[in-house]
């Protein structure tokens, strides 16, 4: 089984969710985030229904880790 990670973003209307090493673009959403973690597994099983596991990124170079930062921009 290949494991996929997953970015979950909350936002004051609910939460979005994204795999991270899929090739294509796969977005789910939901009030919660558990509802939004299983949308987008449903979500990624249609994608590789749909196009097959060339979908999957190749495994010679992975996503290992994944940060999130921020950062000031003058205005």
């Amino acid at each position: 089984m290949k494991q996929i990670k997953i970015i979950i973003e909350k936002h004051e209307d609910g939460y979005i969710a994204y795999p991270l090493g899929l090739k294509g673009v796969v977005v789910a959403e939901g009030d919660t985030y558990e509802q939004a973690l299983a949308e987008v597994k449903t979500a990624i099983q249609f994608h590789l229904d749909t196009f097959g596991q060339d979908a999957l990124s190749d495994d010679e170079s992975p996503v290992v880790e994944a940060f999130i930062t921020e950062t000031g921009m003058p205005a």
